[in-house]
């Protein structure tokens, strides 16, 4: 499976490297990382069938992942890749505005990374 991790910590890719690391030597998951939503575009414009799971902040300078998660959705109406969105902001509101928009799920900061592995080995 082919994610795209898109946050603008850099410290995210080690973070998720270390946490995977079987998974990613076994070839069950390939990761690759944006630092923004205009990056995060680009490479799937590059890749454009290749990512079936995108996991993105909500809070990143430029394009956040509310504006991404909509231009996916009408960019690719058909099958669009399943986008989970992650914020350290879990309230109500914002929860509602990930799933009006379309979010096919929601990780709070600190990701729980044993919950997101038994998610993503389902």
């Amino acid at each position: 499976m082919k994610i795209l991790v898109v946050d603008d910590e850099i410290d995210i890719q080690t973070l998720f490297v270390q946490r995977f690391r079987k998974e990613i030597r076994a070839g069950e998951l390939e990761f690759a990382f944006a630092i923004s939503g205009e990056n995060a575009l680009e490479i799937l414009k590059e890749n454009e069938s290749e990512y079936v799971l995108i996991l993105s902040d909500i809070n990143m300078p430029g394009m956040s992942g509310f504006q991404l998660l909509k231009h996916l959705k009408e960019k690719y109406p058909a099958v669009p890749p399943q986008v989970l969105l992650i914020t350290a902001y879990g309230d109500q509101q914002t929860r509602q505005r990930a799933e009006e928009l379309g979010a096919d799920g929601f990780l709070s900061k600190p990701i729980d990374f044993v919950a997101l592995k038994e998610r993503l080995l389902q």
